[in-house]
C-alpha cells in the first residue's frame, strides 16, 4: 500500500482503515459505508472500521481522495501493476488505443481515473475543433409572433384573454441537443472531481467554448435512446467515455461533500478477455477461437434450463480444445476439486481433445495431467495446469500477447 495527501494505492483483496495512513479519514469510510448501503457492492466488503477490496480493480474516488486498486499476483513481484492494468484495458478494448486520435495523451497518468478523464477531454477537444453538431429540436412556447404550427389546446388554455400571443410548436436548429448536453454534463462533473492542475485548465478552456445547453437528467436510458448516424458517429468515443463516468458517479446525498465515483473492473473477466483476444490475435491458420460458448446442460420440469459455458473454446479441424482462465495464485500445482470437476465435464461434454486451467504466475510453468477413464484404469483425457508469467517484462503488452499465445498453442496442440 502507498499513499499521499489525495491518493492511496492498494492491491486487490487488501483492506484499508482510518488511522493506518494520513489520507484515509473517518469521513471517507463513512461515505463508502453509505455507498455500500443495504444492497452492498461487488467492489469491496465492509469490515470492522474499514473496507476490504474484492477482485475488482480500478479507481474509487471519494470526495477528492482517489483510491486506486491494482491487480497483483504475488507480493514479491516487481511488476509495474498500474502500467500492466492499463495495458490489459487497452488490449481488451476497455481503453481504446485510438481514443486520443493522432496525438499522444499529454498527461503522465497517475491513475486509471486520470487516464479516463484525459481521454474524454481529448475526445471533446477534437470535437470542438471540428465543430460541435447542430440538430433540429422541437420547441413548445408562448410567442408574440406566429411561427411554426399553432397548438390550439394550449392556445385556448393560455391565451384566451391575450389574443396578441400565440402558443406554437416549432423546430430550431441549434447546438442544444442530447449529444452536446451529455458532453457538457460530463465536463462539468470532471471539473469537480479532477485533481490534475494541467487537466483542469484544459477543462476550463473547453467550457468557455462550449455552447450553453438545457439541463437534463442523465441515466442509462439516455444513452440507450441515442441514435448514431453519419453526422454523429464522431461522437461515439466521447459518449462512451461520458457514460462510463456519469453512470458510475454516486453523489453523497447525505452530506454532499464526499461523492463517490467508481470505475472498477472485474480482474477475472479482464484476464479471461485478455487471453481470448491474445489467442485470436496470434492464432495459427485455420484455427477458430471462441469465447463463452454456452450449451444447455440441465432442464427441470418447469423448463428452467441450466447451461455450461467454458471461457475459451478452440477449434481446429475436427479437434476441440478447452481453456478455463483463473485470475488467482495457485498454491503449489494442484487445482481445486471444483475446478477439476468443471474441466472434466467440459472434456466429456465438448469431446475435447485437451483441456487446461490457465493461471497467472511469476514464470511460465506447465504441469501435465489427465483424467481417468470412467471404467478402465487409464487416463486418456489430457487436462494440464498452465501458469503464464507476469513480470516487469509484461508491460510490453503486445509482445507478451505473442509469447503467451505461442506458449498456449504449443502446449495444447502438440
Amino acid at each position: 500500500m502507498s499513499f499521499n495527501k489525495n491518493r492511496i494505492t492498494v492491491f486487490e483483496h487488501e483492506s484499508i482503515k482510518p488511522g493506518e495512513n494520513t489520507a484515509f479519514k473517518n469521513h471517507h469510510l463513512e461515505s463508502l459505508q453509505r455507498y455500500f448501503g443495504e444492497k452492498g457492492t461487488k467492489y469491496y466488503s465492509l469490515i470492522n472500521n474499514g473496507v476490504k477490496f474484492n477482485q475488482y480493480v480500478g479507481v474509487l474516488q471519494v470526495g477528492k481522495l482517489v483510491i486506486e486498486v491494482l491487480p497483483k499476483t504475488d507480493k514479491s513481484n516487481d511488476t509495474d501493476w498500474r502500467k500492466f492494468l492499463i495495458g490489459l484495458l487497452r488490449a481488451v478494448g476497455t481503453v481504446k488505443v485510438s481514443s486520443s486520435g493522432k496525438t499522444e495523451l499529454k498527461i503522465r497518468s497517475n491513475s486509471i481515473l486520470d487516464l479516463y478523464f484525459e481521454m474524454f477531454v481529448t475526445e471533446v477537444e477534437q470535437l470542438v475543433h471540428k465543430g460541435l453538431i447542430k440538430q433540429y429540436r422541437k420547441i413548445e412556447a408562448n410567442h408574440s409572433s406566429l411561427k411554426g404550427s399553432m397548438n390550439f389546446p394550449k392556445q385556448i388554455q393560455k391565451n384566451i384573454i391575450h389574443k396578441e400571443r400565440f402558443y406554437i410548436n416549432h423546430s430550431v436548429y441549434s447546438w442544444d441537443n442530447k449529444f452536446n448536453q451529455i458532453l457538457l454534463k460530463a465536463l462539468q462533473l470532471i471539473k469537480i472531481q479532477n485533481t490534475s492542475q494541467e487537466l483542469q485548465s484544459r477543462i476550463g478552456a473547453l467550457l468557455l467554448n462550449f455552447p450553453e445547453n438545457s439541463e437534463i437528467i442523465i441515466n442509462e436510458t439516455t444513452f440507450k435512446r441515442l441514435i448514431f448516424n453519419r453526422k454523429t458517429e464522431s461522437y461515439r468515443e466521447a459518449i462512451d467515455l461520458a457514460a462510463l463516468i456519469l453512470l458510475n458517479y454516486h453523489p453523497d446525498l447525505s452530506k454532499g461533500q464526499y461523492n463517490v465515483l467508481a470505475i472498477m473492473f472485474d480482474m477475472n473477466v479482464l484476464w479471461e478477455k485478455f487471453i481470448l483476444i491474445s489467442l485470436r490475435k496470434n492464432a495459427p491458420d485455420n484455427t477458430l477461437i471462441k469465447g463463452k460458448v454456452k450449451r444447455p446442460f440441465w432442464l427441470d420440469e418447469s423448463k428452467l434450463q441450466v447451461g455450461m459455458e467454458p471461457d475459451i473454446v478452440i477449434e481446429k479441424g475436427d479437434d476441440t480444445y478447452i481453456l478455463d482462465t483463473k485470475w488467482k495464485v495457485l498454491q503449489g500445482s494442484r487445482p481445486s476439486d471444483d475446478d477439476l470437476k468443471q474441466m472434466y465435464v467440459y472434456t466429456k461434454y465438448f469431446k475435447s481433445r485437451f483441456t487446461a486451467l490457465v493461471y497467472p504466475d511469476d514464470g511460465i510453468k506447465t504441469r501435465k495431467g489427465a483424467f481417468f477413464h470412467e471404467v478402465q484404469n487409464i487416463h486418456p483425457y489430457p487436462c494440464s495446469v498452465i501458469k503464464l508469467e507476469i513480470s516487469e517484462n509484461t508491460t510490453s503488452i503486445s509482445a507478451w500477447q505473442k509469447i503467451i499465445s505461442q506458449e498456449l498453442f504449443d502446449k495444447i496442440m502438440n
